[in-house]
């Protein structure tokens, strides 16, 4: 069964619902070469690569994308290669963000590509009041035809009150989770309708993915596919089977010292997991600015985390 570019959001909310059930939701880098600008050929040989490994869907040109560093050309070749090699296989989810009218923008960009959905990315920089964050959801739906997944980070944070009324528009089909704030989360599921999405969105959120089940919200989003889809399908089946020796081991061994190491510096969560893609011989380039890529000491470091995780799962670098 495939995707169809302008499915509507019940087709696109079941398929994501299928897809989760299956596997992690895969959010690809986005390859730079040597002097900074876009290079769409590593980044397709990169993004095949992804769904070789079977995620459930691909989220590209989000926060693991950079995509507060892409310009719209640049965002247009991101998601049209995206949906190219997807090919309907899995469902492709565009980051969009920045105030609703800039989302507007990336959105219409995105629906050209063929992309499925969209993920509102939190806005830009102001905190805003509970009506505020319903009013920016409002004004993207009624600008786009393609289903929207509220992301909850930073700034943004929903009420349940504000989660019935953002569910209530006919293109919201789900919400991201940021910030681990499991009684609020609770209080957002038993809310929500039904049918409505939800989507583990914490930094490494493996180390959580058990803590976020008991609340509803079994499906996850995987940084670690981004460089190694062998660990983070070896904790997904661990985890879907109650295998929970091999999730300990893997939490212990590979998980947290990755998480100890990705908050030794801001922007870490994002350049730790380019750094380990260049390792596996992945064209993805370095950051950009603001971001910086990792010391000599800590890429050593996430090298030897990263044999060391291999092997728990029987894989190579």
């Amino acid at each position: 069964m495939t995707v169809s570019a302008g499915a509507g959001p019940e087709a696109v909310a079941r398929r994501l619902r299928d897809g989760m059930a299956g596997g992690v939701l895969s959010f690809p880098l986005t390859s730079f070469r040597d002097d900074g600008t876009l290079d769409p050929d590593g980044f397709r040989a990169y993004v095949a690569e992804r769904l070789a490994a079977s995620p459930g869907a691909v989220f590209p040109a989000c926060g693991t994308g950079e995509f507060f560093s892409l310009d719209e050309d640049e965002y247009r070749q991101v998601v049209t290669i995206t949906v190219e090699e997807a090919a309907g296989r899995v469902p492709v989810v565009a980051g969009i963000g920045y105030g609703w009218a800039q989302a507007v923008r990336f959105a219409r960009i995105a629906e050209d590509a063929g992309a499925d959905a969209l993920l509102v990315l939190p806005h830009y920089l102001v905190a805003a009041p509970q009506d505020g964050l319903v009013a920016q959801l409002e004004q993207i739906a009624a600008r786009t035809r393609l289903p929207l997944i509220a992301y909850q980070r930073g700034q943004v944070a929903f009420t349940a009150e504000s989660l019935k009324r953002i569910a209530a528009l006919p293109h919201v089909i789900g919400l991201k989770d940021g910030h681990s704030d499991l009684d609020r989360l609770q209080r957002l599921t038993l809310a929500a309708p039904e049918d409505f999405l939800f989507f583990n969105g914490a930094a490494t959120a493996e180390i959580q993915a058990r803590a976020y089940a008991t609340v509803g919200v079994p499906a996850y989003s995987s940084a670690v596919h981004a460089f190694a889809p062998e660990i983070a399908d070896a904790f997904f089946a661990a985890l879907r089977d109650g295998d929970h020796g091999t999730v300990d081991k893997l939490l212990r061994d590979f998980y947290v010292p990755l998480v100890e190491l990705r908050d030794r510096v801001p922007g870490y969560a994002v350049s730790l997991v380019k750094a380990a893609a260049r390792l596996r011989g992945h064209r993805v380039g370095l950051v950009r600015a603001p971001l910086t890529d990792p010391s000599d000491r800590d890429l050593a470091e996430l090298s030897a985390l990263l044999s060391t995780g291999l092997d728990l799962v029987g894989a190579t670098l």
